[in-house]
Parts: C-alpha cells; sequence; structure tokens
C-alpha cells in the first residue's frame, strides 16, 4: 500500500492541474505598464541575469518547487530537470520531508541532480523541520541554495496537516547553520510587511511573498478531505502583487522574490517593476508539461527567455534592475490596499 505522504504527492500534483487555470488572480490585471515610445535602446544590449537567493543566474526567472516524493512524481522531477538544463534554469524540488522519514524515496530527488550536474537547483523542506534535517535535504542533492517553505494556512486545511506553528526558532537556526543561502518563502497566501520584518529580524536575507492567485492549496487540500468544510477560506490570503507591494520598504534590506500566478514574460516584467529579483513559475510550467510534453515546454520557456528581452527593450531597461514603480499604473482598489496598509509606492 502506498504511504500517504507519497500519496499526497500524487494527489497535489493532480489536483494542481485539475484546478490549473490559463488567467490567473494573482493581481497583474490591477497593474499596467506605461509605454515608452523612445526606448532608445538597442535589444543586443539587454542583460537578463539576476539573483537566485544570492546566487547569480542567467535567467531572472526559475522552475518554483513543485514536486518529488512517490515514483510518479519522481520522474516528474527527471522531466523538469531535463527542461532547467536544457533551457539553463534554476529550479527547486518539492518538499523533501517525506525522503527524510523514507530513505527509499530520495532518488526521486537525487535525479534532478544526476540529470542536471552543474544546474542551480534548490532544497526544499518545511519551516517544521530542525536545522539537521535541512543540512540533510541539501546534501541530498548537492543543492546550491535552501528554500524554507511557510505554509500554516495549508496545514490547517490538510486532513494530517500540523497543528503547532512555532517556527521562527527553527528557521533562525537552519540560517545560522545550513551550508548553502537560504530561502524563506510561502506557498501561495502571500506576506505582510510585518511578516517580512520579523523573517529579517531572525538573519533572513531571502525572502519568497508567494501569493495568492496561482496554485491554491486550501483548494487542493480541501478537495482531499471527506468534509469539504474549508471551501469558503479559497479566497484567504493576499495577491502576488500585494504582497510584492507589502516588500516596498525592505527592498533594500533583502532579496525579494515572487511567486504566484505568474503566467506569462509581462507577469514577469511586472513584478521586477514591483522589486522581485527572481520570479519562480509553477503551475504554467506543470501544465505545459502534463499536456504538451517536455519537448514543447523547452519550447515554451525559450520563447518567454527571448519575449522578456523584448519587453524590456521596449521599456528602454537594459536589466531588470532599471524597472520600478514608475513604470507602473495601479488600479483604485490596489490603491485603496496601499492606502489602508500604509504603504508609499517609491
Amino acid at each position: 500500500m502506498k504511504d500517504i505522504q507519497s500519496h499526497r504527492k500524487d494527489e497535489h500534483v493532480s489536483l494542481a492541474e485539475h484546478f490549473y487555470q490559463d488567467q490567473a488572480k494573482a493581481g497583474f490585471q490591477q497593474v499596467r505598464i506605461l509605454p515608452n515610445s523612445l526606448p532608445e535602446i538597442d535589444k543586443a544590449q539587454i542583460n537578463l541575469k539576476s539573483q537566485f537567493g544570492g546566487i547569480v543566474t542567467d535567467c531572472p526567472f526559475y522552475i518554483e518547487a513543485m514536486t518529488g516524493g512517490s515514483s510518479y512524481t519522481g520522474k516528474l522531477n527527471a522531466s523538469l530537470a531535463r527542461i532547467a538544463k536544457a533551457t539553463h534554469l534554476a529550479m527547486a524540488v518539492g518538499s523533501q520531508s517525506v525522503a527524510l522519514k523514507q530513505p527509499a524515496l530520495q532518488s526521486t530527488f537525487e535525479t534532478v541532480r544526476k540529470i542536471n550536474p552543474d544546474g542551480v537547483i534548490a532544497a526544499n523542506i518545511g519551516a517544521n523541520h530542525s536545522a539537521v534535517d535541512a543540512q540533510k535535504a541539501i546534501d541530498m542533492i548537492d543543492a546550491n541554495l535552501l528554500e524554507v517553505h511557510i505554509n500554516a494556512a495549508q496545514e490547517i486545511v490538510m486532513p494530517e496537516g500540523d497543528r503547532q506553528f512555532n517556527w521562527l526558532t527553527n528557521i533562525k537556526e537552519i540560517v545560522q547553520s545550513v551550508s548553502v543561502p537560504v530561502i524563506v518563502k510561502e506557498v501561495g497566501f502571500g506576506m505582510t510587511k510585518q511578516t517580512m520584518q520579523k523573517l529579517a529580524a531572525i538573519g533572513v536575507q531571502s525572502i519568497n511573498v508567494a501569493g495568492h492567485g496561482g496554485t491554491n492549496f486550501v483548494k487542493i487540500e480541501n478537495e482531499r478531505r471527506h468534509d469539504k468544510v474549508y471551501g469558503y477560506l479559497q479566497d484567504y490570503g493576499i495577491t502576488t502583487v500585494e504582497s510584492l507591494l507589502e516588500s516596498q520598504a525592505l527592498q533594500n534590506k533583502l532579496h525579494i522574490l515572487a511567486c504566484g500566478g505568474i503566467r506569462t514574460p509581462l507577469d514577469m516584467t511586472k513584478s521586477f517593476a514591483l522589486g522581485a529579483e527572481m520570479v519562480g513559475i509553477a503551475g504554467k510550467i506543470l501544465h505545459s508539461l502534463l499536456r504538451e510534453g517536455e519537448e514543447q515546454t523547452i519550447q515554451m520557456i525559450t520563447d518567454w527567455q527571448e519575449q522578456l528581452a523584448d519587453l524590456l527593450t521596449l521599456q528602454g531597461a537594459s536589466s531588470i534592475k532599471q524597472l520600478n514603480c514608475q513604470n507602473l499604473v495601479f488600479d483604485a482598489a490596489l490603491r485603496d490596499y496601499c492606502g489602508q496598509r500604509k504603504i508609499e509606492i517609491n
């Protein structure tokens, strides 16, 4: 009989695809980019290099954590690793907690490093784990970085989820102890300025705000419940755009990353203008892999890289750092959000 954690990994992939929507609700439709009719730049000048938790990468987006922990998801990890290698993207694996409990499942994560020996790869573990476990996850795949995910809302709705959330001590010990840079990330419910301040205070230097609007783990976990009583929480959290706005005052102190409902190079460009140094893509890439296969997904990503350079050219920006909020116009609802949250747009 399949272990419940491995079965959950398969369910997560199946339900993420079941609930996938081409039009996300991450707030990007509330943001418009002002045109620059005189870009005064040559596309050959565009430099797409960025930093992933302090590590320089060739491209400012990466394959966000999704999978691993079962036979089926191990095969998906292998596919994603081949895609990452072909497109020179960094990638993160899904939560390795299951492999720490069951060493036989480590191969479903180790395959990523075997296929892509020179790639930038992030390990992944929950904030309920110790620094010792975190280092084991890193060593398992010879990771360049570690994502520590915080997912209280998901755990509450998950039938077998945790109910104890005293995580700051663990995160502090992990940051101070492990051998690679650490990124603390939400899983799709967004982060407020206050949460980011607490993380910064314990030494966290990189944060992925991971907002609402993409893969919805309340919907996924509620679907896994027999009683399905948490449907009313499916809109819980703040969007990716709102989360990036929350980060404004901390962007000179922290590396800010974003994911959650990012579907196009235009969404990426808006994220960079809002202060993200790097964006993660999960749902769109998984959807393409499952529906179209590896080769088509590689082509989609290659097209994105070309189109992202086109959009920077259109804005007259030679790098993503030259994009900022002065390039943007917000709708009334987003301006109202900023007013209530006392967010000043720099």
